[in-house]
């Protein structure tokens, strides 16, 4: 009898711990979109935002081959979380708080053309908090040196042993992990309210170069939003928030998160060349 190696007692324990996950992982059809999924609790499936078409209906293709329509309970782009639910016996998987260090081996278990597929990777950047190009608070940095498919997308990023630390993205460049503490809080958050709430000021704005700096111009006021209220109009130019020079109207935009719902914050403009300073009260985004 043949002694195992190192490298085949490895590849019997990854396609061990594949075997274990791939029943928990789905496929995710919508209007010419495929993606994959996975079961978070009974009846909850996980998936990328970005890889769920806009429209139409949506269907579960499940490990054992058959179908099951799926309806979207809610979805954040700005960290690319979509939750669905479907009736269908799927069995959750349980997700991991640890961040793999760098360096670390990945498998992510997802779906390709409706059969269970796995892409062995590495951990290639392992790192603090950011925010997306959204505006999501992302918990940690993560990216793996590692090839997926479209529709691999909102598959299962596992360590080696075996545990889900994640769920794999296609980012601009490379694959980055919404880590688990991220899919926690949002997917609870969708499944309670159905969507995210969102601070909101009521303007629209246009950037303008300011001979100091940027500014943004206010091209209409929302007459029932917060900005009205505190007596900001239309023409104005917002200069500064809470003392910080704006460095542009995406960047405003994205501290416009989740906990800034019910803050108060300090808005300097110019009206006329003239500095006036506002305090608005940030209300919470009304649904569109």
């Amino acid at each position: 009898m043949t002694e195992p190696t190192p490298l085949s007692s490895l590849s019997s324990a990854l396609a061990d711990l594949v075997a274990r996950t791939a029943p928990s992982v789905v496929s995710v059809h919508s209007h010419r979109s495929r993606a994959t999924g996975f079961a978070w609790k009974p009846g909850l499936i996980v998936t990328a935002d970005e890889a769920l078409a806009d429209e139409g209906a949506v269907e579960i293709g499940l490990a054992d081959g058959g179908t099951a329509s799926a309806t979207i309970v809610g979805r954040d782009h700005t960290t690319d979380i979509a939750l669905l639910r479907v009736d269908a016996a799927i069995a959750p998987v349980k997700l991991a708080a640890a961040v793999p260090p760098l360096g670390a081996l990945s498998v992510v278990v997802a779906t390709n053309r409706d059969t269970p597929s796995a892409a062995l990777g590495m951990v290639s950047a392992s790192g603090k908090s950011w925010r997306s190009l959204r505006g999501g608070d992302i918990d940690a940095r993560i990216e793996l040196d590692v090839r997926l498919r479209g529709s691999q997308q909102g598959g299962l990023a596992l360590d080696a042993s075996g545990e889900a630390f994640g769920m794999a993205v296609l980012g601009p460049q490379r694959v980055l992990v919404i880590p688990t503490a991220t899919i926690e809080r949002v997917a609870a958050q969708l499944e309670a309210r159905g969507r995210i709430a969102r601070g909101y000021l009521g303007l629209g704005l246009q950037p303008v170069r300011l001979d100091d700096g940027i500014g943004a111009m206010v091209m209409n006021v929302d007459k029932a939003g917060p900005s009205a209220a505190a007596g900001i109009r239309q023409g104005d130019v917002i200069v500064a928030v809470n003392d910080q020079k704006l460095s542009g109207v995406r960047a405003l935009s994205r501290t416009l998160g989740p906990a800034s719902v019910g803050a108060v914050v300090d808005v300097a403009v110019r009206r006329g060349g003239e500095p006036i300073s506002f305090k608005v009260t940030v209300s919470e985004r009304p649904e569109t």
